[in-house]
């Protein structure tokens, strides 16, 4: 390995090969090792008999659960919003071309014990039965002044400026009760927690239009989108357009140990005896734990199940949020199910995941409010991980480390993360100005 790479990326999830796949297209000469024989990482896709090594270990799942290749079960499952920024990155990559997307069925908020469509537009908030006639009114003006909302345009800000104004103070002008407050922060604008209310409140608002456009995108039942045969896909999408642009890929690769100079700056990586020479390195926190620190842990309930979740209008994909102030909890939980119209099923079979930040040791009474949504089940695994961010110093050291996934089911924070390091590394922002409607084609 005499070659020198501008930069080697550790660790094939998601985050890194999308940068491989970015830094690619810019020209970069990119190495990509990984230690396990798969892609994917941790956000990875398993089949039925992976699925049962990994949590039973044993690999005789039951015979009444259908052929182990026709399931495909996300280790990190999460939908994209059908006009977000990963979609974006896609469309900007081509890497439409190697997926195919489907929407996804339901988008759905638990408030006092039920679960509820998510009302999205002034038109469903007046229809929906999380609120009384009074509070639809009120929240009815609040969603149209959301939706004709342009930032450019001062005579749509009815003299707020949102810069300064909190989310607190601008639903207090609405007048909306804390129910209505609660579905449109965390259901709506995707918030982990309540810190946004006081926080300004022109991020929120940006929030709620993604929403409301990403809906708009399919006239669907919800904004998401989601990849046929699950999210395993998308990182071996990101590593074929990296293929094609010069970038090299080595697979089962032991130890991958980073090497520095005398200064603490990379210098290469080293792996069964041969060091390959870089200027940067991007890896996943494991790949150098003592630059990471944890900072949280999510708890998880994986599902096999012969039907879909009750009160979803029998919708084969689903996402329900459940608000941390519904639960008494600190922070959200969120369902999310899959089933055979995506190929990651047999036929007549659900997947269902049950998530959160753990805030106990006990994942199966921390994640039981959502697990009651869920009806009978025929199988039910229970998984924890621990969630780390860098504490590094990418200036002095070179190395590009991503943060852990977090608990939700959506993708917003996972991209940030990635365009944030991208501009770490390049000094520019990736140009995500792309005309959406070119992505229709790849879509089903």
């Amino acid at each position: 390995m005499d070659e020198e790479y501008d930069v080697i990326v550790l660790g094939t999830g998601l985050k890194e090969c999308i940068l491989s796949g970015l830094l690619s297209v810019d020209g970069l000469k990119v190495l990509h090792m990984d230690r396990n024989d798969y892609y994917g990482g941790e956000s990875t896709s398993l089949n039925l008999i992976q699925l049962w090594t990994r949590f039973r270990g044993s690999d005789k799942p039951p015979a009444n659960l259908g052929s182990s290749r026709d399931y495909n079960v996300d280790m990190i499952p999460k939908f994209m919003m059908a006009n977000g920024t990963l979609v974006r990155v896609l469309i900007h990559t081509d890497v439409t071309k190697y997926l195919s997307f489907k929407a996804v069925d339901g988008s759905f908020v638990y408030n006092k014990g039920k679960v509820h469509k998510v009302p999205a537009t002034d038109m469903e908030a007046l229809k929906s039965p999380l609120m009384g006639i009074f509070e639809k009114r009120r929240a009815r003006k609040f969603f149209i002044y959301v939706q004709d909302y342009i930032e450019s345009d001062p005579k749509t800000h009815e003299g707020m400026d949102l810069t300064r104004v909190t989310t607190r103070e601008l639903i207090a002008k609405y007048g909306l009760d804390d129910n209505t407050v609660d579905f449109i922060g965390h259901a709506l604008a995707l918030h982990r927690d309540d810190h946004y209310l006081d926080e300004p409140a022109l991020d929120t608002v940006k929030r709620m239009k993604l929403y409301a456009e990403s809906l708009a995108r399919f006239q669907g039942g919800s904004p998401y989108i989601y990849p046929l045969y699950g999210l395993g896909e998308l990182p071996q999408a990101f590593a074929r357009l990296s293929a094609v642009y010069g970038g090299t890929y080595m697979l089962n690769k032991p130890e991958c140990k980073v090497e520095f100079d005398e200064e603490g700056k990379v210098v290469g990586v080293t792996s069964e005896g041969e060091t390959a020479r870089c200027k940067k390195v991007v890896c996943d926190p494991s790949y150098l734990p003592n630059k990471a620190r944890k900072v949280g842990k999510v708890a998880r309930a994986i599902a096999i199940m012969s039907h879909p979740i009750p009160n979803t209008n029998d919708s084969h994909s689903v996402q329900v949020i459940l608000p941390q102030k519904q639960l008494g909890r600190k922070s959200d939980m969120y369902l999310f199910c899959c089933s055979y119209t995506h190929n990651v099923a047999p036929k007549g079979k659900y997947i269902a995941f049950v998530s959160s930040e753990a805030e106990t040791d006990h994942p199966e009474i921390e994640l039981k409010a959502g697990i009651d949504l869920l009806g009978p089940v025929d199988e039910l695994f229970f998984d924890t991980y621990d969630r780390y961010e860098p504490v590094n110093e990418p200036s002095l050291d070179n190395c590009f480390i991503s943060m852990s996934y977090d608990a939700t089911t959506h993708f917003e924070s996972t991209v940030t993360d990635v365009l944030n390091m991208y501009a770490m590394i390049t000094g520019k922002a990736v140009d995500l100005s792309v005309d959406l409607s070119a992505a229709s084609a790849a879509e089903e």
